[in-house]
């Protein structure tokens, strides 16, 4: 049986990601290809990060495979419906399966655009089996495998048993890196950023409850690989693909000292040394698991804060403290340790005085790096429920992503786009006047603070007078 995998996402067609350039194989879905293959079910991953949707299209029909299996995600979601959709047409005897963390909480959206079964939670046990079961050439319905949606012959929405999360994922095997044309990945760090880098997991699921996090895949758990499993990944990573650094993707690293302690160790007595980066929180961080970390090889951390006011933060209950946040980003630098964080501006409930609160702790706490997004509602979370009754548009489902909807604010949405410039120019304003340069790239970040502020004064201002009437 040709089973063919992709994942729909085109670095070639996002002009933001060109600029960052710090692309990553598809772990997920080398997971299931390595899966696939240790039941001895052959398959081929087309790789679309480097490629186009005609090369795809191409493969998709000259292969005329049987079973086509795309992975979906908030940011590919529209470039996996317009393949299921043309899947139909280049190959009309191919089942689509689909899964990833979009597919979930639009089980019948999607099956009624395109895919003719829907994978949810992980894929490795449940790909396997259905793909048997339609290798041999069954016309009746797969009810009897778990973790699976498809519709029946009225068009009724079907969902199995829940599949079993996998125990022991030391069981697993390594991702099927072999699979894809990997070079490229490196050759792109390299060529942009002077170091390549590749990604590793070495947990499932997270224990955590932020209102805004998507569980949809791996669900709120925490399962994880034994140190020596990992340190062998990383020896054989480093034997064939000799990557500069590794991107841990886990949700939050060093949710156990002790796994974390045992990581050094094995690295150690394995004689392996690595360079890497890792996200964190602040409450499973103190300065002997800084010191672990910097052992290990850690470069840079990031560490979850997304607001400076706690107000907020208690809202997204984040169960940390802002306090928190700050102290463990001072003492990761303190120790030689890069850091980054997060940031949300336009939670509900969030005011100006909230976003001050917000720049005040940048300033202070002063990461080397910080991205900030305006708050979006994913659906399965408890902020898209919280949201509901206040959304104020309802995009079509197939022509958007869950970015497209906005919810009522404080202030209206252009407001929030205005402050996501003023915190950052008043920051980096900030690093350079805290750092004794006084130049033209100062300036500039300055002059962008107040233009932001200026802008962010007028739409408040229309939000009040539209909130009178």
């Amino acid at each position: 049986m040709k089973v063919l995998l992709t994942h729909g996402y085109f670095i070639a067609e996002d002009e933001k990601e060109q600029q960052i350039m710090r692309p990553y194989p598809p772990l997920g879905l080398l997971y299931i290809s390595g899966f696939l293959e240790q039941q001895g079910i052959l398959n081929t991953v087309f790789d679309s990060t480097f490629s186009t949707k005609k090369d795809l299209f191409n493969e998709i029909e000259n292969s005329q495979p049987e079973v086509l299996a795309i992975y979906a995600n908030l940011m590919t979601k529209l470039n996996v419906l317009e393949i299921a959709k043309k899947c139909s047409v280049l190959s009309p005897n191919t089942k689509v399966v689909m899964g990833g963390p979009d597919v979930t909480y639009n089980l019948e959206n999607y099956l009624k655009h395109g895919a003719d079964y829907i994978v949810i939670g992980e894929g490795e046990n449940t790909m396997h089996e259905l793909v048997s079961f339609l290798s041999e050439g069954n016309d009746q319905q797969p009810l009897g495998i778990s973790g699976l949606a498809f519709l029946d012959a009225h068009g009724e929405l079907i969902k199995t048993a829940p599949r079993t999360k996998v125990r022991d994922i030391n069981e697993l095997p390594f991702p099927n890196r072999d699979a894809i044309p990997l070079q490229k990945y490196l050759e792109a760090w390299k060529s942009h950023h002077g170091q390549s880098a590749l990604n590793v997991s070495t947990q499932r699921g997270c224990p955590y409850t932020c209102k805004w996090c998507s569980t949809a895949v791996y669900g709120q758990s925490y399962r994880r690989r034994s140190p020596e499993k990992v340190v062998a990944e990383l020896k054989e990573i480093q034997e064939k693909y000799n990557p500069d650094t590794i991107w841990f993707v886990d949700d939050v690293f060093t949710v156990s000292h002790k796994w974390l302690k045992a990581f050094c160790e094995e690295l150690e007595k394995e004689q392996v040394s690595i360079s890497f980066e890792c996200i964190s929180r602040a409450d499973r961080m103190n300065e002997e698991v800084i010191g672990l970390l910097k052992r290990a090889g850690c470069f840079r951390i990031w560490i979850g804060a997304e607001s400076g006011s706690q107000k907020i933060i208690d809202a997204m209950d984040r169960r940390v403290s802002v306090d928190q946040v700050r102290d463990m980003i001072i003492e990761a630098r303190k120790q030689s340790i890069e850091t980054g964080t997060f940031i949300m501006l336009g939670y509900p409930g969030e005011t100006e005085e909230d976003i001050k609160e917000t720049i005040n702790h940048l300033k202070i706490s002063n990461p080397d790096h910080f991205t900030i997004t305006v708050a979006y509602p994913i659906k399965g979370t408890d902020l898209y429920d919280e949201i509901e009754s206040i959304k104020v548009n309802s995009p079509e489902w197939h022509l958007s992503t869950d970015r497209d909807i906005d919810f009522k604010r404080t202030y209206n949405r252009k407001y929030y786009d205005h402050a996501v410039s003023h915190v950052i120019s008043e920051v980096n304003f900030h690093k350079r006047i805290s750092h004794g340069k006084r130049d033209i790239q100062g300036l500039k970040s300055w002059l962008k603070s107040k233009r932001a502020r200026l802008m962010m004064n007028m739409y408040r201002g229309k939000a009040a007078k539209e909130s009178a009437n």
